[in-house]
């Protein structure tokens, strides 16, 4: 019992990510957006649609008390447009021009921590970051500021009082649910299944495990199911010799976040990952410094034992949420610490919680260097040939960030995880579908969202450049461009952000975020510096 104790401990730790022992600032109420309307045109763009459909326009989308009840196809590229074609506004309605635009469903993020104490961020500051990258709708794995927090915010997202993307709340396995921060002993199956009953009428929209005993996991997800819960899975490696991919998968785990668990599920010339002798887990150098070797000791892709993990998964139509983007800095560390948008996005609390740590989770540069960034390439191509190919025969990947940790940053970590899908092997349109539908699916609410399509929510993302063409006009830095005269700009960014109908000026909101960033560094007269200069 002692031991368990321990692990929990460990557990909770990894869980709060940095919120433990506190809760962030709450959003304030919405002062931003235009609407609702009780009708909204969007009139003349090239719908992106989450189908795998090829781009199409131009279309005028017609909204109607949040929902869209019509889109219509109403002429051809260069061709002027017909206005007997074209949807008649109502009175009171309110026309949106996105000619020359593109339009897409809303952004789903699947793994989104809405920030951490330890960071020093604000609701409103990563809102905002997500909203100001068309991401509408997020789901909280672990809801670090409690579940009442998370239902709270959930709640004024809802009912648009805040500014925000929709909420999934995801409650921590074992996590206290009286509103204090912390968690409870959970060691038997009669235990685990009491909890996940409370959990449930607490309102939460699932659970976000990290290991437990094998027979307490089964029991808690087997319950789970029943309730008709989805949950989420990190597999802390404190747990994975005994309980890895496949059995949570068979009893009724429907996502894995990262990677965790599944290398291991794929062994077949050894049960435990080849540590190092002197390893410790609550070193996070050994920790994820090793990591970065788990996939050469896994089985080879496309052999018999990889073939058939990949099988059975496919067969319980589970969901892969890898968050790339995460752990890309162990491959390059300066490229995810020098990102350009450090400068003007990043709040100094923020940048010192990333900065190296034995304590801060995610800073585990001690002493990071070549032979580590060169295990992690070559854990990378694995891991991203299992994932094309899961893609390909079928299987469901999503859009998944956890930004906030190891220099990813809210918001800007969202389009660089689109980029890491299309390194795996995606088609940009594959790209979009893991953003909006295979999102919307793998959260249970691909009848409301993930696709524009008559019935659904108005929700959606506007460019003024292809994303198709080019991930990186995403940004909301948006994408270099020499232009014909030899000038250069910046082109790009969302356009606008529509969440129920609301339009949101995207750029504003970054904007917004700029300037709680600006006056931070003025209060602490504070400037961003890399590790060990002084300034």
């Amino acid at each position: 019992m002692k031991k368990l104790k321990f692990h929990l401990l460990i557990l909770a730790v990894a869980l709060v990510q940095g919120a433990m022992y506190g809760q962030i600032e709450k959003a304030p109420e919405r002062a931003e957006g235009e609407g609702p309307w009780s009708q909204l045109i969007i009139r003349g763009a090239t719908m992106i649609n989450g189908t795998l459909a090829p781009p199409q326009g131009p279309v005028d989308i017609v909204v109607e008390n949040n929902k869209i009840v019509d889109v219509r196809v109403v002429g051809y590229p260069g061709v002027p447009i017909d206005p007997k074609r074209r949807p008649t506004l109502k009175p009171g309605g309110k026309e949106l021009n996105a000619e020359g635009m593109y339009i897409m469903p809303g952004f789903v993020d699947t793994h989104a921590h809405i920030g951490g104490m330890a960071q020093g961020t604000s609701a409103e500051y990563v809102f905002k970051l997500w909203m100001g990258h068309g991401i509408t709708t997020i789901a909280d794995p672990a809801s670090g500021n409690g579940i009442e927090w998370t239902l709270e915010h959930k709640k004024k997202s809802k009912n648009n009082k805040i500014t925000a993307p929709r909420i999934k709340a995801y409650t921590a396995f074992g996590s206290k649910l009286n509103g204090e921060m912390g968690r409870e002993n959970i060691a038997t199956p009669e235990q685990a299944i009491e909890w996940v009953r409370e959990n449930a009428k607490k309102g939460a929209d699932g659970i976000k495990f990290f290991g437990a005993p094998p027979k307490v996991m089964e029991a808690a997800l087997v319950e789970n199911k029943k309730l008709g819960l989805r949950s989420k899975m990190h597999h802390s490696q404190t747990y994975v010799g005994q309980w890895n991919v496949l059995h949570s998968a068979r009893a009724g785990l429907t996502a894995m976040e990262h990677w965790y668990g599944l290398p291991e599920a794929l062994f077949d010339d050894r049960t435990v990952q080849d540590y190092s002798l002197d390893y410790n887990y609550q070193n996070e150098q050994d920790r994820f410094g090793e990591a970065g070797q788990l996939w050469t000791q896994a089985a080879k892709p496309y052999s018999d034992k990889w073939n058939a993990v990949m099988e059975e998964l496919l067969e319980l139509d589970f969901t892969l949420s890898p968050t790339m983007v995460i752990y890309e800095a162990n491959r390059d560390l300066a490229r995810a610490r020098r990102a350009e948008w450090h400068e003007e996005y990043t709040l100094p609390t923020l940048w010192e919680f990333y900065s190296p740590s034995r304590q801060s989770h995610g800073s585990y540069w001690h002493y990071w260097g070549t032979e580590r960034e060169i295990d992690w390439k070559a854990n990378y191509e694995l891991w991203m040939t299992f994932i094309n190919e899961y893609k390909n025969r079928g299987g469901r990947v999503t859009v998944g960030t956890d930004a906030g940790f190891i220099y990813e940053l809210y918001g800007f970590a969202y389009p660089r995880e689109m980029e890491l899908l299309r390194e795996a092997g995606f088609h940009p349109l594959e790209v979009i579908k893991a953003a909006t539908l295979n999102g919307a699916e793998s959260l249970g609410m691909d009848d409301e969202i993930g696709t524009i399509a008559v019935g659904k929510l108005a929700d959606f993302v506007i460019t003024e450049e292809n994303p198709l063409a080019n991930l990186k006009s995403l940004y909301g830095t948006g994408a270099i461009k020499l232009m014909e005269d030899n000038t250069i700009e910046r082109v790009g960014g969302v356009k606008y952000t529509i969440k129920d109908g609301i339009i949101y000026d995207a750029k504003q909101l970054l904007k917004d975020v700029k300037a709680m960033v600006d006056k931070e560094k003025e209060a602490k007269n504070y400037k961003i510096l890399q590790p060990g200069i002084k300034g």
